[in-house]
């Protein structure tokens, strides 16, 4: 599972339980940081790393649930796995339905849980680094200047120089500069590459 500081948090009222996940954690290597309830979880800073959600779903306040609807509002991609001691099928159902990795009924496996932890971990340091992606594709776009901007967006319509020259009223040679510099600001290898760009950035011709 290695990673630059990947955590798990532990939300459980429970302090024996959260301190035996932590112990089991420890074993391999993870860094765990507890919570007794939702608003403690709610008023904590977010971990940098890839992380993952144990999260019991009743506990005194806000359940388990209404977290994951909560998280899910906020647009807060955290990977949870649901910790209960009385699971039922529609509970478990809506957990599952709404994104969880895992549902655990107590007592369980800690292989079952470690397997879990792992699978959710994978899937946040993949959306961080699709974010990091996007976050780095967004600068180089926002480098380019307007009429750039514009010819890049005729380029990948697929309009030729010199019709994006008759389009926008410059000469055809100036096209080709202007979408010379697109490319190498872009870091794009290829005009189908450039096209998967504007894809992501969701930028195309009006």
């Amino acid at each position: 599972m290695g990673d630059a500081n990947p955590s798990v948090l532990v939300i459980d009222d429970d302090p024996d339980f959260r301190d035996s996940v932590a112990r089991l954690l420890r074993t391999v290597r993870l860094e765990t940081r507890q919570f007794s309830c939702v608003s403690d979880f709610l008023k904590s800073d977010p971990p940098g790393g890839p992380t993952c959600l144990v999260l019991d779903v009743r506990m005194p306040g806000r359940s388990g649930l209404e977290l994951q609807r909560d998280l899910a509002a906020m647009d807060r991609q955290v990977p949870i796995i649901f910790i209960t001691a009385h699971a039922d099928v529609p509970m478990t159902v809506q957990a599952m339905k709404g994104g969880a990795i895992e549902f655990l009924t107590k007592p369980f496996r800690d292989q079952d849980l470690l397997e879990a932890i792992e699978a959710g971990l994978v899937r946040d340091r993949a959306r961080q680094e699709c974010e990091r992606a996007l976050a780095m594709l967004r600068e180089r776009f926002d480098s380019l200047s307007s009429r750039e901007r514009e010819i890049m967006l005729h380029v990948v319509a697929g309009r030729l120089n010199k019709q994006i020259a008759n389009d926008i009223g410059i000469t055809a040679s100036t096209v080709k500069v202007h979408r010379t510099h697109v490319m190498r600001k872009m870091k794009a290898r290829s005009l189908p590459e450039l096209s998967r760009m504007a894809d992501t950035l969701n930028v195309r011709p009006q």
